[in-house]
C-alpha cells in the first residue's frame, strides 16, 4: 500500500511560496525549497490539522543540499577513512560528563530541557512534555553499544504528551523505544514518515513539510485533560518543521523516500526552543533564524564529524554549531549528538573541548553555552 492510497489531501509548502498556501506537489515545486534564499522573513504558516492524511512525492532527493557519496567516495573511505577512533581516542570514555539527576520541578508556564543522551531530550514547555528523537536502547543497528548510559530513566518520565522525530536514521528513530509509548501519543514527523508510525498502530500522527506547523494544546495530549489558565484554555504549543542539511535512509531501497529536518517549538508566550535534529552546516540556519526570530535555546549537534571530507555535508562539527547559533540569532546553545554512540573517528571527548574553545573565540557569553552532562537539566528563566 502506498502513502497516496491512504491519504485524503495533497499539499506542499516551500520557501519560495507563501507558507500558508497549498498546491499539488511537483518536481519543480519541491526543488525550489533548496533554492536561492529570499530577502526578508516570510510569514508563518497557519497550523495544519492534527493527524491530517497527506499525499507526498515518492522521493525527496531534490531537497538534498549536497550530493550523497558516490562510488568514488566509498572507495576513498575504504582506502583512508576511519570508522571509529583508535585506542587513544576511546581512552577518555570514563571522563565523559554523565550526571543523571531528577527532572526539575517546573510549573505549567516553564520551559525545561533534560538531556537523555545523543539527540534525545525531554522538553517541558507550556505544560507539555515532549520527547525529541527518543532513543533509550542500549544499542542501535550497526553501531557499538552506548558509551554512556541513558541519562533519564524511562520510569522517571512524566506522561509524554508528544514526540518529535527529525528523520528516520536508526540513531534518531528507534523502534524499541517507541514501542514503550501509548499508541495514542501524538507524534510529529517529517513528510512521508507517517506510514511507518501508522503501521505500528500510532493513531495520532501528524506529518509536516518544511515550514509547515501544527499546534498542540495541553488537552490534546495523550491524557486528554485540559490545562487552563486564568482566561480559560491556554494557547497551544506550536510545532514548526524546518529544513536541515541531511538525508534519510532506513533500508537498502528507501534513500530519501522520507523528509528530514528540525523542529521549532514555540510556547504560548512566544519563547522558542529549536531542535536541529541531525544536520550539517549551511544556509538553512540563517533562514530559520529570520523566520523564527528570538530563538531562546538551540539544541545543536556537535559530534560525528570526522573524517571531515566524508561527513561535513551532513554533520556539524563544534565550530559549525557555534556559527549556526550565531546564524540563528539564538540566545543560548545546548550541544547534543555526542558522548553517547561512537559514530565516527574523532576522539570521544574532543567535541566538548572544541565547542568550548569555539564559543570563547566567538566572544559569546559563557553562561549561554549549556554544555550539559548526559542526564542533566536546565530551566529557561
Amino acid at each position: 500500500m502506498t502513502q497516496q492510497s491512504e491519504s485524503t489531501t495533497t499539499t506542499t509548502t516551500t520557501d519560495a511560496e507563501d507558507p500558508a498556501s497549498a498546491s499539488p506537489p511537483s518536481s519543480s515545486t519541491f526543488a525550489s525549497a533548496a533554492g536561492t534564499p529570499l530577502a526578508g522573513p516570510r510569514p508563518l504558516a497557519e497550523p495544519r490539522p492534527l493527524g491530517e492524511r497527506r499525499v507526498w512525492p515518492r522521493s525527496f532527493a531534490d531537497r538534498l543540499t549536497a550530493p550523497l557519496p558516490g562510488l568514488s567516495g566509498f572507495a576513498r573511505f575504504a582506502r583512508e577513512g576511519a570508522l571509529r577512533p583508535g585506542p587513544e581516542g576511546l581512552a577518555d570514555i570514563p571522563r565523559l560528563p554523565y550526571e543523571p539527576g531528577p527532572l526539575p520541578r517546573v510549573d505549567a508556564r516553564a520551559i525545561a530541557v533534560s538531556w537523555a543522551g545523543h539527540a534525545s531530550w525531554v522538553v517541558r514547555i507550556d505544560g507539555l512534555t515532549v520527547l525529541t528523537d527518543p532513543v533509550w536502547s542500549r544499542k542501535i543497528l550497526g553501531t557499538p553499544a552506548r558509551i554512556t548510559p541513558v541519562g533519564v530513566a524511562w520510569s522517571a518520565l512524566p506522561r509524554i504528551d508528544a514526540v518529535v522525530i527529525s528523520h528516520n536514521h536508526y540513531d534518531h528513530l528507534d523502534a524499541p523505544t517507541l514501542r514503550r509509548l501509548p499508541r495514542d501519543t501524538p507524534v510529529f514527523v517529517p513528510a512521508g514518515l507517517g506510514r511507518w508510525f501508522r503501521r505500528r498502530r500510532f493513531s495520532h500522527v501528524t506529518e509536516l513539510d518544511w515550514w509547515e506547523a501544527a499546534e498542540l494544546h495541553p488537552r490534546d495530549g495523550a491524557a486528554g485533560a485540559p490545562v487552563e489558565g486564568g482566561g480559560g484554555r491556554r494557547a497551544g504549543v506550536r510545532f514548526d518543521f524546518v529544513p536541515a542539511h541531511h538525508w534519510s535512509k532506513r533500508s537498502l531501497h528507501d534513500t530519501c523516500r522520507t523528509l528530514w529536518g528540525g523542529w521549532v517549538l514555540t510556547a504560548s508566550d512566544g519563547r522558542r526552543v529549536y531542535f536541529a535534529g541531525d544536520t550539517g552546516y549551511g544556509h538553512w540556519f540563517s533562514r530559520i533564524g529570520a523566520r523564527y526570530p528570538g530563538i531562546d535555546l538551540a539544541l545543536l549537534p556537535i559530534g560525528a564529524y570526522d573524517p571531515r571530507w566524508w561527513l561535513s555535508d551532513v554533520h556539524c562539527d563544534p565550530e559549525d554549531a557555534v556559527r549556526a547559533t550565531q546564524d540563528l540569532g539564538a540566545h543560548r546553545m545546548a550541544p547534543m549528538h555526542w558522548a553517547t554512540f561512537v559514530l565516527s573517528a574523532e576522539p570521544v571527548l574532543e567535541p566538548l573541548t572544541r565547542v568550548r574553545t569555539a564559543w570563547e573565540k566567538a566572544g559569546l557569553a559563557r553562561e549561554d553555552l549549556w554544555d550539559l552532562p548526559v542526564g542533566a537539566s536546565r530551566v529557561l528563566g
